[in-house]
């Protein structure tokens, strides 16, 4: 079928799945706009898979936007940087988005001289594949879709790779930042994809994008109509469209064994920002410092897409859209997608690398305090995961402490992506058990 063919909810697709409502409109049409840096920043020294970083810079130090404060010489880590100029202020533990505290570095901002200026521009095509990796690698990238995992270790791989898919599926309610930045940042995209596929040595580079992203997919259509070496792939609207495994076996056909890594596939993913930072970080050496995050929600009087520096707290972003962070009583703050992200009850933990959004969900649209039931076993959880297990008994043993039985249900093939918790009738907190057994079992 040809682009020009496709209406808005088709395209290829994955079996199981559910559609889940958007909740995209407040956003999608409003253009990137930066916000103002806060009074400080809260820079903690892990924000990807891997090891912690080791602090690199003392309290009293004067630190410069862009500037290297956390290293780790483990190969699976990746550095970062100070996302404002200023002075540091503390070293030591803070909240993190994940519930519990982090080694963060505290900066002072100094508001006239925290913006990031290029020193030099660098042409990709006279640099080597090693060259363009030790400049991915410096700045410090990590997957931005979610996962955080340090993009240098995805692409340096001796394995054959000869395929790249850029994710720009954002099958999250209300996420709109990948949207808006296939939009208006097309030709930077291209151009880090290109420097991908030399990194990997990939021939072909597939860019997936859900149908109700179809302005999306005419801008890039339209910048690639000559090019044999990318093709566009319309994807159906559904939730989890954009987990790595669905979108390798449904854009290429490859099935994807358990446990298998992608590039032992020939195909490497990465998301559509991340390609996007990977091209900053090559041409204008610029560290990963800031990204593009989804603010949204029904209450929210300034929704959009903000590029906001890492390490802003919650409650600066807040404010600057017009939320009174005081008057949040009922209301949720949920950092990610209300699928997958997190739910926040202190609003200082910070922006970092692989935050997609700021949502603030009023009381109807929140689930609080629901008393649940035991398993109807209605059978919907089971026909709706994308991956084919049982998450009713999945729950049932988690919830009772049976640890020892979950692997032999496929505990550790649950992607946690809340469909089951989603589709309960008897609004069982399904994925909660078995997030909440994982770490047990693995201590098995």
């Amino acid at each position: 079928m040809e682009l020009k063919d496709i209406k808005e909810g088709e395209g290829k697709s994955f079996e199981g799945g559910a559609h889940v409502p958007h909740y995209k409109s407040f956003t999608d049409n409003i253009p990137i706009s930066r916000m103002a840096p806060p009074a400080e920043v809260i820079i903690p020294l892990q924000q990807h898979v891997g090891a912690s970083c080791d602090c690199l810079v003392e309290v009293g130090d004067k630190v410069e936007v862009g500037q290297k404060i956390g290293d780790s010489d483990a190969y699976i880590s990746a550095p970062i940087h100070a996302s404002v100029a200023g002075t540091v202020t503390a070293i030591e533990a803070r909240p993190h988005s994940d519930g519990g505290e982090m080694d963060s570095v505290v900066i002072e901002t100094d508001q006239e001289h925290s913006e990031f200026v290029p020193q030099e521009t660098r042409d990709p095509d006279e640099m080597s594949v090693d060259e363009l990796k030790e400049a991915i690698k410096e700045a410090g990238l990590a997957g931005m879709g979610g996962a955080a995992f340090p993009t240098y270790v995805n692409i340096n791989t001796d394995q054959p790779v000869d395929t790249l898919i850029l994710n720009g599926a954002e099958c999250e309610p209300f996420l709109t930042c990948d949207h808006r930045l296939m939009v208006e940042k097309a030709d930077e995209l291209i151009a880090g994809a290109e420097i991908l596929m030399r990194c990997i040595g990939a021939k072909k580079t597939y860019l997936g994008i859900e149908t109700n992203k179809m302005d999306a997919i005419e801008v890039l259509a339209t910048k690639l109509e000559d090019r044999d070496d990318f093709e566009i792939v319309p994807l159906a609207v559904k939730y989890p469209q954009g987990y790595k495994s669905y979108l390798i076996k449904t854009i290429t056909g490859r099935d994807v064994p358990r446990g298998a890594r992608s590039a032992a596939l020939g195909c490497i993913v990465r998301n559509v920002g991340t390609t996007f930072a990977a091209y900053e970080a090559v041409v204008y050496g610029k560290p990963f410092i800031e990204r593009i995050v989804t603010v949204s929600g029904p209450v929210v009087p300034e929704p959009g897409n903000y590029i906001v520096r890492l390490g802003t707290p919650a409650e600066h972003v807040l404010r600057e859209v017009g939320v009174d962070p005081d008057e949040l009583e009922g209301h949720k703050v949920i950092f990610g997608g209300p699928m997958t992200g997190l739910a926040q009850s202190d609003l200082r933990v910070p922006v970092v690398k692989n935050i997609t959004g700021v949502l603030v969900l009023p009381p109807d649209m929140v689930r609080e305090d629901v008393s649940y039931t035991d398993c109807v076993r209605c059978g919907l959880c089971v026909e709706r995961c994308p991956n084919w297990l049982y998450p009713n008994q999945l729950s049932i043993l988690a919830e009772h402490g049976i640890y020892e039985k979950l692997e032999d249900w496929d505990i550790w093939d649950c992607i946690e992506c809340g469909i089951c918790a989603y589709v309960c009738p008897a609004d069982r907190p399904i994925v909660h058990f078995i997030k909440r057994a994982k770490p047990i079992v693995d201590e098995m």
